[in-house]
Formats: structure tokens, sequence, C-alpha cells
């Protein structure tokens, strides 16, 4: 049922079942840092938990206060798969943890993950075999996941459409927010014949997995915005100058974004099957019946699909919020309503465009499908950047192509120039539709690290707001479709780990083709040697790979979800 929490309360009974489907191997964990703000302190840290993906709204993909997982500690002897618990369906989202959390009568630090199968569940993060809390189903009778087929796309979303974006915890009211996409037919006007297609806002207690703040809130075509953009689909009605959200079509593929209590979402589409927009949406993080604020970024026309592979809005010191969009519909005078194929800035919480960047380009992109927005938006620190340019962002797309702006002064759009701060190309070969970028780089110590589609993870310099424009240094490793989102755990500035996560074998068309493990790196950021990898087959082995996904590197452990299970690595 909807918001149905079973409860899995780690009783011995449930526990050996587990261990029958599943490698319950025993091993270590302890120690570590993590990012994230508020909620309770680990024993010995000061880390609070993993609360967003990629660790901060910045999206830095930088965990700073990890002290058990160094360069001379994760080694093949010493590092490997602890145990694995087994979920329902693919995990595209992250998962997120929370330290010293009451549960289940006693404190413990507890691991988070969303499925496809729109399911969340809530396990131990730090035992040493797989120990359940809850689970969360959003499913009932006549209540299931999208089947890709009725979206109209194929290879997208490898088997079913569920929970795709990563959730959100806010520590201080202990509340998850994760959206979950359904197909219904029970209820009024919904039938085998004429199913409805829902997409809600779910807040779920993170010691139970009950329902919150009102909710769930309902995401539909009542949620319009003013224009004459497409619409075109007899599941999604509206007036002449209104344009509305159509939950069959819409992909909510970003990660959520938690700020100034309202809870953000952004959307794309599935395939490039029409009707669709790029949507953000803001909710009342204490109260989801509260209309949200809404932003279309093609209200006068369509797409501009906000993809980002995954990644969630990132956010400046100021609250503005940066994100990337794909091809569609650009207006390339003022007064502007179409900023398909952009970089842009919004205000919050009123989600106006403060400011945008538009490659010179943008009509040939368009033309070849080579989205902008394929990649993910990240907002550098102030070391990145130089007297001229104190506040820089960087992100690139399927051109291959890193963008580096000025948070101060995107550059705005001309047909002639860019007028960026850089743009350096970090792609082999000639743009394709599932070529470049597709991906956030991590910054680091001075450098900047991508791994494109089909190459390896590359190194470049990265001070006084200039980029080098060649790498530094690169790896061995060849990562296919979609490359990978590299993050990195250290203890300060020392025991610095670049970890990245093969998942080519991810079972979709634009993949390998074929189903098979993820694979785990670990390099030294410094030379790009590799640490340790795990194997591509056995009982060391991850699960089947979810593209796009991202390690959660925390408290000694890594965690990665796969098609069939969450994955534990750590100190053995």
């Amino acid at each position: 049922m909807r918001g149905n929490s079973s409860a899995v309360r780690a009783g011995t009974a449930m526990i050996g079942a587990l261990c029958a489907l599943v490698a319950c191997d025993s091993g270590g964990g302890g120690g570590g840092g993590g990012g994230g703000d508020g909620g309770e302190t680990a024993p010995g840290t000061n880390l609070t938990g993993i609360f967003t993906q990629r660790y901060d709204t910045q999206r830095s993909g930088l965990n700073l206060r990890e002290t058990a997982l160094t360069p001379s500690s994760v080694t093949p002897a010493r590092f490997g798969k602890l145990f694995a618990c087994p979920i329902d369906g693919e995990a595209y989202a992250e998962p997120l943890v929370v330290a010293n959390l009451v549960i289940a009568g006693g404190v413990h630090t507890v691991v988070f993950v969303a499925t496809a199968h729109d399911s969340v569940y809530a396990f131990d993060a730090a035992a040493n075999f797989c120990v359940p809390y809850w689970q969360t189903s959003f499913l009932g009778t006549g209540i299931t996941p999208v089947p890709p087929s009725d979206t109209g796309e194929s290879g997208d979303i490898n088997k079913e459409i569920g929970i795709i974006g990563t959730p959100v915890i806010d520590p201080g009211s202990r509340t998850l927010f994760v959206a979950a996409k359904t197909r219904e037919t029970v209820g009024v006007g919904c039938s085998g014949a004429s199913p409805c297609y829902r997409q809600r806002l779910h807040a779920l207690d993170l010691a139970t997995g009950d329902e919150k703040f009102n909710g769930p809130a309902e995401i539909s075509n009542a949620i319009t915005v003013a224009g004459n953009g497409d619409t075109g689909d007899a599941t999604c009605p509206a007036a002449p100058t209104r344009v509305p959200f159509c939950p069959l079509h819409e992909n909510q593929r970003g990660s959520l974004l938690l700020l100034n209590g309202r809870v953000y979402l952004s959307w794309s589409a599935h395939g490039a099957n029409f009707p669709y927009h790029g949507w953000l949406m803001g909710f009342s993080a204490s109260d989801l019946r509260q209309a949200p604020t809404v932003f279309n970024d093609t209200r006068n026309g369509a797409q501009g699909g906000i993809w980002m592979s995954g990644t969630g809005p990132a956010v400046d010191d100021g609250g503005n919020i940066y994100l990337m969009t794909g091809n569609g519909i650009f207006d390339t005078a003022p007064p502007r309503a179409n900023y398909a194929m952009s970089f842009l800035k919004l205000s919050t919480p009123g989600l106006a465009v403060l400011d945008f960047f538009t490659p010179s380009n943008q009509a040939d992109l368009n033309a070849a499908d080579l989205d902008l927005g394929s990649g993910g938006a990240l907002v550098l620190p102030d070391a990145a950047g130089s007297a001229d340019h104190p506040h820089l962002a960087i992100g690139g797309g399927k051109e291959g192509v890193l963008f580096l702006v000025d948070r101060d002064n995107l550059g705005g759009f001309s047909a002639a120039v860019n007028h960026v701060v850089q743009a350096v190309t970090v792609s082999s070969g000639s743009p394709c539709m599932i070529c470049g970028i597709f991906s956030t780089p991590v910054y680091w110590a001075g450098h900047l690290y991508v791994v494109p589609v089909g190459d390896v993870v590359k190194q470049y310099s990265l001070a006084n707001a200039a980029l080098s424009a060649t790498p530094t240094r690169s790896g061995s490793e060849v990562f296919g479709f979609p490359g990978a989102s590299p993050v990195i755990s250290a203890n300060g500035s020392t025991g610095a780990i670049l970890w990245l996560l093969d998942t080519s074998d991810n079972g979709t068309p634009n993949g390998s083709g074929s189903n098979g493990p993820a694979i785990l790196y670990a390099y030294d950021p410094l030379t790009l040697s590799v640490l340790f990898s795990s194997p591509t087959g056995g009982a060391g082995a991850a699960g089947d790979a979810v593209k796009f996904t991202v390690p959660t590197v925390t408290f000694g452990r890594v965690y990665v979800g796969t098609q069939t299970e969450l994955s534990v690595f750590g100190l053995r």
C-alpha cells in the first residue's frame, strides 16, 4: 500500500532469511567522516551523516571527514565487500546515511536506500551483516511502478519506473523526502483500460518509515504555469494559456534538494517523448499540503529537460540554485521564456531566472541532440577562483566540453562567442548522442577530476580561475557509458581517495547491453594509480550495475546501490 511501513525490525528469523539470500559475511567498519549539517554525531567524530546526493548542496562530491579509509588501508588484502542487503528493484538513488538515530529501541547508524520498485529501506549501516529496520512501499492492489513502455521510451530506465531521483534527509525533523511514480488502475477515473499515472512527494519518518507533514503531496496536471508551450497529450489537458505538468511523461531524475525549509524537485523526460518540459518545484518541508513554487524552463516552447544524469540542483552561499538544461526551445533574444540548452541561476524561494549561459552553437547542439545538461552542475569553492572571478561553477554535456562559468556573470547568449571564463574539451573523439559528459566532476586540492563516456578518469589543474587545457594526469581504466561521477574521501587534507563506479554493464541499450556487476574503484587522486577494484564475479562482487549511480563513502564503509542489493564494502 502507499506509505505502508512493513517494520522489518531486525528479528533473528528475518536476518536468517535475508542471509539465505545474500552473502552475510562478517567484517569490520567503524570510524570515518562525512558531509552534512545538523543531526547527531557519531562517537568520536563530528559527522552527522550523508543527507543529500554528492554529500552537500554544492554537489561537491567531497567527504573530508573520513578517517578509517586511507590509501594504506584500502588494499585488496584489507578492504572488500562485507555483505549485501537484498532490495526489490534497481537503486538509481544514492544511499543516504544518518548517524546515531533512535530506531528499533536503540541508537544506530542507518543507511537508507530507495528503489525503482517504489520502496524505501532502512538498514543498519554499521553492522557486520544485513540488519533491516523497516521497508516502506508505495505499491498495492492495482498500484505498480510504471512500465517504461507506457511512456514510449526504450532503454532509458532499465526495468521499471518508480523512485529514480535520490531522496533528501532533513536531520532536524528526522524526515526523508522522496518522490515516487506509480501506475494505478484503482481509484476515481482509473481502470485497467485507462490507467492513471501518479507522482507524489512523500515525507517519511526516519525511525519508522511512516508518512509525515500531511504527505504525500500530489504532483499532477493540476500544477500549471502560464504559457503557450507544448501539452499535446490527453493525459495532461490544460487551458489554452496554461501549461500543465504531465505525470506520465515527466521523469523525476535529479536528486532532491533541501534548502531553507523547502524541498526542490526537478524533472526531465523519458527518452524524448512529448509532451515534456524541464520543471523545478519547491514544496514546504513542514507541510506538503501547501502549493509549491513552480518553474518551467520552456513554458512557451517544449523540452528543456533537467537531466544532469541524476545530479540534483546545486546551491551557492547566497541560496541561489544552479542547474543545466537539455535540448529544446531557446529564445535567442529577450524577453525570454524558454531556456533549453542552458546553464541557469535561479532565485529561491521564488525560482526566478537571475542569470544564464547558453552556448553560441546552441542551435547546432539542439539539432544533433547534444544536450548541454547531460552532465551536472558543480558549484566550486572560492579557492578555485581569482580576484576577477572569485565565484565559479562548472559543468558540461554531450559535446564533451566543460564550461567554467562566473557565478556573478554567467555569460548570457551570443551567437558569435561564449562569454564564459573558459571552455575546455575533455572528451576524446567526435560528439554524439551518448558521448561526452554524463556525469558531475569533483574538485579537490587544486585538481578537477572528470570521467567522460568511453574514456579514462582525467585530472586537470584548476587554480586562479584557470583550468588546464589538457589533463595533468590520466588513469588507465576505460569507463563505458555513462562514464562516472567521481567522489573523494579524505581526513581533511590527508588520506585522500578518489572513488569511481564503472556501471557500463547496466542492462540498457546505451550501456554494454548486458547486466553485470558494478565495479568499485579506489584511486590515489595524485597519481591516479588504482588502490582497489572490486571483482567482476564471485562473492566479492557488487550487484549488477545501475547507470549514473554514485558511491556513498562514510564511516569507513562504501555503500553501492545496484539492481538487486545494497552492496557494502569496508575494512576486513
